[in-house]
């Protein structure tokens, strides 16, 4: 019988043979990734574009308001040699630059992990109403990124609760496993 850390376990393995043989797109990768909601398929799927191009982290995310994907993101940070180039950055740019607006309020935004606290306020500088993410950041300081670092330094996110909800968090964590399987850059 197998256990969920096995399973887990396999399908990165298969994941990471596949984003380093380069032989599928991360679109068609998606499907090995499916998240409860589809939203944060199209996050994850975001996100293994990136990874599997280099450009930086597992993190990608996308805006939706009334019901359409507005706005579409991943880390770009490697590749754009920007330490601003967050996935949640690269998607407000994309969702304002799409409405010809500086200002999303009525959107949603779908993020594989939890924003750090430059992207927190770039939302809320940006009006957006909710967000959903999955993998948390203990999750994501488990893969070498230090958020927690800068959380403390602004007094933690205990008065954001009402605008973060963590979605489909096992979907997340099994990107952030192809992720950590990868030769990567720490940053």
């Amino acid at each position: 019988m197998t256990t969920v850390k096995e399973k887990l376990i396999l399908i990165s393995c298969v994941l990471l043979m596949i984003l380093l043989a380069g032989c599928v797109k991360a679109e068609q990768t998606k499907a090995l990734i499916e998240a409860g909601d589809p939203y944060m398929t199209e996050a994850i799927s975001e996100a293994l574009d990136g990874i599997s191009k280099g450009h930086g982290g597992p993190f990608g995310c996308v805006i939706v308001k009334d019901g359409e994907i507005i706005g579409r993101g991943h880390n770009r940070v490697l590749i754009d040699h920007d330490s601003t180039a967050h996935g949640e950055i690269t998607a407000i740019r994309n969702a304002e630059k799409k409405l010809r607006s500086h200002d999303l309020s009525g959107c949603v935004l779908y993020t594989t992990g939890e924003p750090c606290p430059m992207c927190l306020y770039a939302i809320l500088w940006a009006n957006i109403d909710t967000v959903y993410y999955g993998c948390t950041i203990e999750d994501n300081a488990d893969i070498g990124f230090r958020d927690e670092v800068f959380d403390q330094l602004s007094g933690g996110r205990d008065a954001l609760s009402d605008l973060l909800t963590c979605i489909d968090r096992d979907a997340c964590l099994k990107l952030f496993e192809a992720y950590r399987q990868m030769e990567h850059s720490v940053y």
